[in-house]
């Protein structure tokens, strides 16, 4: 339990426990003491110890008394490294630990700190403000600016880098930590390497409790190559993901080994004496790094950033690759995107009506979720299939290409205006795109609604007529609300096919289907590497497509089950229920509604690309630690371009900086082949 304390005068606290030499063990005059420094000026509280030598030389006393025989490697072992192999596990230890701190050995230093400092990451910034010199004036004064160099303290943080030593050990010859760097196979181990040299610098102190470290020092020297070995092994590993895959599992292993050898490092750095103020120095670090630590140990925000930074990475790594090829340069590429559209426009308008037909079907909430969902899921893969594109799916996978162009080019301003000339080009693909989806869905639907009512003699669309206008009325319906929901459902489906591509890499899928010796024994060798390749090439857009279809289906009937007005606007397919609408009326509307109308199945269009462009955006500058602030000057020169040549961002006119463009993204896109 914490101690809260009064408001007092820190010479008033001085005079209460330490007028004589105080032999308690109790923490409450130290707490006390604390909390009335930071309410006053430090310079009176050197003062004050300066003039009054008998309470200086009792505070000294109680200061020693209390920290005698408590150990402090748990405070560098343990405070602020992750415990869990796992992101979940972790993160529920942390929220507990948050809610119900953890019970601690009396007996140490991370005990002290907890029942000390109420609110430790404000008492760290509060000694971080403090003058340099004030703060070396205080640690002499208390006798404590030597203490680095007592034989205890140093045994204690050479015991501490053993613990780190033996459990990073252990974590990096998994055999899963081990295959993300194969090309340490032939090279001997750094981790045991390092651990062999630990416990010989603890033999050593043994043996002699004098022992000095200097940054010339031979052992010194060794230690330190080893933790760079360890360190590049990690990053080597991080830096194979994109080409083997990672799981959850490993990523958390990863950071944690990465952690524990820079814990290491910072230790066997306050060991290092080389001058007369590094032994002060040092002391001081050793301080506020266990300070540091501890204020941070239960850190949540900290947790979700480091974990989730890299599977974000490999995501938008993924959609990346695929996004490249939805950015038209030429004319001839500009059309064929226009005429894949207009492919997906064509069965988009005829799984408006398969919906509407749907709709008459009696049944429950969960049947019609489920004829929806289906609907859209086997329409959606069939345009993905069959080469077609349907415009919405861009943004998710064109803002992580993008991104990755910006992240690895570099922020500097000459690139700037090569690269708001690929967000043109980008632009104008986005544009052809969203016109061939349109352009094709609304005759398609009305063609179809027209055919079956030539066919049953009866016009099915009447009934439906006045809710799918209404639909497209933004002042009588949620249809901007809608058209955000199913922008979110596209970022969504996104993350899905990069996680998909993610695990299909790092478990091996494709390899294993190609080497599978019953799909060979059966149906050949030729078969089992085209089944690999289709798998390869896919499987992650089947996946996402079909989960887009199931999230697009369900979320009206699971809406209406909660008694919520829950549903999904998309582009398309609001041209698609407009062409029914009209026919269900006779095309007997007024003019307001139908201008009403065609302006909101765009304006859907706008909240669809928006909330799903933006999120993916969010995505990818996270994953690739890119500041927004940094960007601020390229939206800039994007808009100065846009005012400069408007007619580029629409339509596909040569320019000068074509080439440049193309090479600035092909050289940050690798192909498949590169990549495995």
């Amino acid at each position: 339990m914490k101690l809260f304390t009064s408001s007092t005068n820190f010479d008033s606290v001085l005079k209460k426990y330490f007028s004589f030499r105080n032999e308690t063990l109790s923490l409450e005059p130290f707490a006390e003491f604390m909390d009335s420094v930071k309410r006053a000026d430090f310079k009176d509280v050197l003062l004050f110890f300066q003039n009054n030598k008998e309470l200086t030389e009792n505070f000294k006393y109680y200061l020693h008394h209390i920290f005698l025989g408590r150990s402090f490697n748990l405070s560098l072992t343990e405070a602020n490294v992750l415990s869990e192999n796992a992101f979940v596990p972790e993160l529920k230890k942390r929220i507990l630990n948050k809610i119900l701190p953890p019970v601690v050995n009396e007996k140490t230093v991370w005990y002290m700190i907890d029942n000390v400092s109420v609110r430790p990451r404000k008492d760290l910034e509060y000694l971080h403000n403090l003058p340099e010199n004030e703060i070396d004036e205080l640690f002499k004064i208390l006798g404590i600016s030597d203490f680095i160099i007592n034989p205890n303290i140093k045994k204690e943080m050479i015991f501490s880098m053993n613990i780190l030593s033996w459990r990073v050990t252990g974590a990096a010859m998994e055999v899963e930590v081990v295959r993300m760097a194969p090309e340490y196979r032939n090279f001997d181990n750094p981790f045991l390497a390092l651990q062999n040299e630990l416990e010989d610098l603890a033999d050593e102190l043994e043996r002699n409790p004098d022992l000095q470290l200097d940054s010339k020092n031979s052992r010194y020297k060794q230690i330190k190559i080893y933790v760079e070995q360890c360190l590049e092994f990690v990053n080597i590993s991080f830096k194979n993901s994109s080409k083997y895959g990672i799981s959850g599992k490993i990523n958390q292993s990863l950071l944690k080994i990465r952690q524990q050898i820079q814990r290491i490092y910072e230790i066997v750095q306050l060991l290092v004496i080389d001058r007369e103020e590094d032994i002060l120095t040092n002391s001081k670090n050793l301080v506020f790094n266990i300070l540091n630590y501890k204020s941070h140990k239960n850190n949540i925000s900290d947790l979700i950033n480091d974990s989730t930074r890299l599977i974000s990475h490999l995501i938008t790594n993924h959609t990346a690759e695929t996004g490249a090829h939805y950015i038209t340069s030429t004319r001839k590429e500009y059309m064929r995107m226009f005429y894949k559209a207009s492919g997906g426009g064509i069965i988009v308008g005829a799984l408006c009506v398969l919906k509407m037909l749907y709709g008459y079907v009696p049944g429950s909430d969960f049947s019609h979720a489920f004829l929806y969902s289906m609907n859209y899921a086997m329409g959606f893969i069939m345009i993905y299939l069959m080469g077609f594109t349907l415009a919405t799916k861009q943004p998710a996978m064109t803002a992580a290409t993008m991104t990755k162009v910006l992240a690895d080019e570099g922020n500097n301003k000459s690139n700037h205006t090569e690269f708001a000339h690929l967000v043109s080009k980008l632009f104008r693909s986005q544009f052809i795109a969203f016109i061939g989806n349109v352009l094709l869905a609304f005759p398609v639907a009305l063609l179809i609604i027209y055919g079956l009512d030539v066919f049953f003699s009866e016009n099915l669309a009447v009934e439906r007529s006045d809710k799918l206008l209404k639909d497209l009325n933004p002042f009588e319906s949620k249809a901007i609300l809608h058209a955000s929901i199913a922008g979110f459902y596209l970022f969504i489906s996104g993350i899905i096919s990069g996680n998909i591509g993610n695990n299909s890499v790092f478990y091996q899928i494709p390899e294993r289907i190609a080497k599978n010796l019953s799909i060979r024994r059966f149906f050949g060798k030729k078969f089992a590497k085209g089944l690999s390749k289709y798998y390869a090439k896919n499987w992650p857009g089947i996946i996402s497509n079909f989960w887009f279809g199931v999230f697009l289906g369900a979320t009206a009937p699971v809406g209406l089950f909660f008694g919520l007005d829950l549903d999904i606007r998309h582009i398309t397919f609001a041209a698609g229920n407009f062409a029914i609408g009209l026919y269900g009326k006779d095309f007997s509307v007024d003019s307001y509604t139908f201008w009403l109308s065609f302006g909101t199945v765009f304006l859907i269009g706008f909240f669809n690309f928006l909330v799903s462009f933006s999120l993916s955006m969010f995505l990818a500058f996270r994953s690739r630690k890119l500041n927004f602030g940094q960007v601020s000057e390229i939206y800039k020169e994007i808009f100065r371009y846009f005012i400069k040549h408007p007619f580029k961002f629409f339509f596909p006119l040569r320019s000068r900086l074509d080439k440049k463009a193309d090479d600035l993204m092909s050289s940050t896109i690798p192909t498949k082949s590169e990549d495995h």
